[in-house]
C-alpha cells in the first residue's frame, strides 16, 4: 500500500544494509529508550500542533516544520520511515507532512513498534544522535486546507465543486457531547467516519476489502478534507484514502482546535 511498509519490508531493508532510509521513532522519548527500531530517530510529533491556518500562520508553520525536519536529518533523495506503537495518527502526521513538502518518498510502518517486537525482531536502547541536513521542500497546498479555504467550500457544497468534509473524530466529539473547544459539535456538512475504524485490534490497517466498505459512501469523484481536534487522527485518514485511490484529499491543519475556537466560523451539531 502507498504511504505503508510493512515489518517484513523494513527488515529486508536493514538486512539490506540499506543506508538510504531515515527510520523517526515518534513516540513519547521515554518509551524511546525503553527500546526503539535499529539507528531510529526520535521526535515526539504530538507536541508539533498547528491551529493557526491564517496566512501568517500556515507561513510560521512552514518555517518551523522545514526546521524540525532538518534537524531530524530528512533529506530529498532519503527514504523516510515513520513509527508509533500502531499504525497510529502520530506516524500518518509525519508522513503528512513530508507529503505536504513534496517528499513523496515516505512511509509509515504498519503495526508499529508492538508489531516489531511481537515478531521479535532486532531492538535497540541507545540513543542515535540527529545528523542535522538543510530540508527545503516545496510546498504542495493541494494535499492542506486552512479554515477560509473550508468555509468557501462550505458556501458551495451544493455545487459541483463542493467538497466533501470528513471528521474523523469520535462520534461524540462530531456530536457535540465530548467538548474540546469552545464551540462543540462539528463543521456544517461534515460526515464522520472514526479514524480507529481504520485499524484492527492488533494495531494493524484494516485490509483495503474492509476499508472499502467503511469508505463508500464517499465519492471517489469529489475533492475530500478530513479533519480531526489537532491533525493527527486526520492525517491517519488521509493515508487510507490515498491508498484507496482518493486523488484529490486534503487535510485542515488547524482541525477542530481551530475551527471550534473561531467563533465566527459557523458551527453544526
Amino acid at each position: 500500500m502507498h504511504f505503508i511498509i510493512s515489518t517484513y519490508e523494513l527488515q529486508s531493508l536493514y538486512l539490506g544494509k540499506s543506508d538510504n532510509i531515515i527510520v523517526v521513532d515518534v513516540r513519547p522519548h521515554s518509551e524511546y529508550v525503553m527500546g526503539h527500531l535499529p539507528r531510529a530517530v526520535n521526535i515526539e510529533l504530538a507536541h508539533f500542533h498547528w491551529i493557526d491556518t491564517s496566512r501568517e500562520g500556515i507561513s510560521q508553520f512552514n518555517r518551523q516544520m522545514k526546521n524540525l525536519l532538518s534537524n531530524i536529518g530528512i533529506v530529498k533523495n532519503k527514504f523516510v520511515i515513520f513509527y508509533d506503537n500502531i499504525s497510529g495518527m502520530f506516524s500518518a502526521r509525519g508522513v503528512w507532512l513530508l507529503t505536504y513538502f513534496s517528499h513523496y518518498n515516505v512511509a509509515m510502518l504498519d503495526g508499529g513498534f508492538s508489531k516489531w517486537k511481537k515478531e521479535g525482531l532486532n531492538i535497540e536502547t541507545t540513543d542515535n544522535p540527529f545528523v542535522h541536513s538543510y530540508f527545503n521542500g516545496k510546498p504542495n497546498t493541494a494535499v492542506l486546507a486552512d479554515y477560509r479555504y473550508i468555509r468557501s467550500k462550505i458556501k458551495t457544497n451544493h455545487k459541483k465543486n463542493g467538497a466533501v468534509i470528513l471528521d474523523s473524530r469520535s462520534k461524540s466529539e462530531y456530536e457535540g457531547y465530548d467538548i474540546r473547544a469552545a464551540s462543540a459539535g462539528h463543521i456544517p456538512s461534515a460526515i464522520n467516519v472514526d479514524w480507529t475504524n481504520n485499524i484492527n485490534e492488533d494495531g494493524t490497517f484494516k485490509d483495503e476489502k474492509d476499508l472499502e466498505k467503511l469508505y463508500s459512501h464517499v465519492p471517489k469523484d469529489k475533492e475530500v478534507i478530513t479533519y480531526c481536534q489537532g491533525g493527527y487522527r486526520a492525517a491517519n485518514t488521509f493515508i487510507i484514502l490515498r491508498n484507496l485511490g482518493y486523488d484529490r484529499v486534503r487535510m485542515y491543519v488547524g482541525s477542530w482546535g481551530e475551527w471550534g475556537n473561531k467563533l465566527s466560523l459557523p458551527v453544526e451539531k
